[in-house]
C-alpha cells in the first residue's frame, strides 16, 4: 500500500473520543457529567462565566506580593575570583573590577566577599568588604585602603559653630 494522504491513519487507539456532556438522556448518567445544580451545570456555563463591576476591576489588576527593599545593594566578587583574575601586587578598585567585566555596574559601590582562597597580595581601595574577607586579605599580606570619610551630620553642625 503506497503512503498518501488518503491513507495516513493514527495508530489505533491514539485517539480518544471527547466527552459529549449534555447532548441527551444517555449521554452519562442523570447529570450528563455537569454535576448537580449552578451557573456550570446550566447551558453557557462553562464557557461564560463572567466577573462584573468593581470586582472584575480589583482581580483585574495584578497584585505585588512580598517586600522589595528600596536600598539599593552593592554588587558582589568573591576572593576566589579576585585570586584568579589579578596578578601579585595589583591595585583593585571599582573601577577595575568594572574594566575587567567582573561586575556589570559600579553604581551602588562593590563589596568583595570571603568566598574562596587567596594567596596573592593584592592592595585594595574603594570597596567594601566582609569580614572573613578583610581576615583573608590581611593573611596573605594585601592591604586594604578605606575610602576618606565623608562629612557626617555631627561634622556639618561642629562646621557651623
Amino acid at each position: 500500500m503506497s503512503l498518501t494522504l488518503h491513507t495516513i491513519k493514527p495508530k489505533a487507539g491514539s485517539k480518544k473520543s471527547r466527552k459529549r456532556i449534555g447532548r441527551g438522556l444517555g449521554s452519562t448518567g442523570s447529570y450528563s457529567g455537569r454535576g448537580v445544580k449552578g451557573q456550570r451545570a446550566r447551558s453557557g456555563g462553562r464557557s461564560g462565566l463572567q466577573l462584573k463591576g468593581l470586582r472584575k476591576i480589583m482581580l483585574s489588576i495584578p497584585k505585588e506580593r512580598g517586600f522589595k527593599s528600596q536600598k539599593p545593594k552593592p554588587e558582589t566578587v568573591s576572593l576566589a575570583v579576585l585570586n584568579k583574575v589579578f596578578k601579585e601586587g595589583s591595585k583593585i578598585t571599582p573601577k577595575h573590577l568594572l574594566d575587567k567585566e567582573l561586575i556589570p555596574t559600579m553604581a551602588h559601590g562593590v563589596k568583595i566577599l570571603g568566598k574562596g582562597p587567596i594567596s596573592i597580595k593584592v592592595v585594595i581601595e574603594g570597596c567594601q568588604m566582609s569580614q572573613p574577607a578583610r581576615a583573608l586579605i590581611e593573611k596573605a599580606g594585601g592591604t586594604i585602603i578605606e575610602e576618606p570619610a565623608t562629612k557626617t551630620k555631627t561634622a556639618k553642625s561642629q562646621a557651623k559653630k
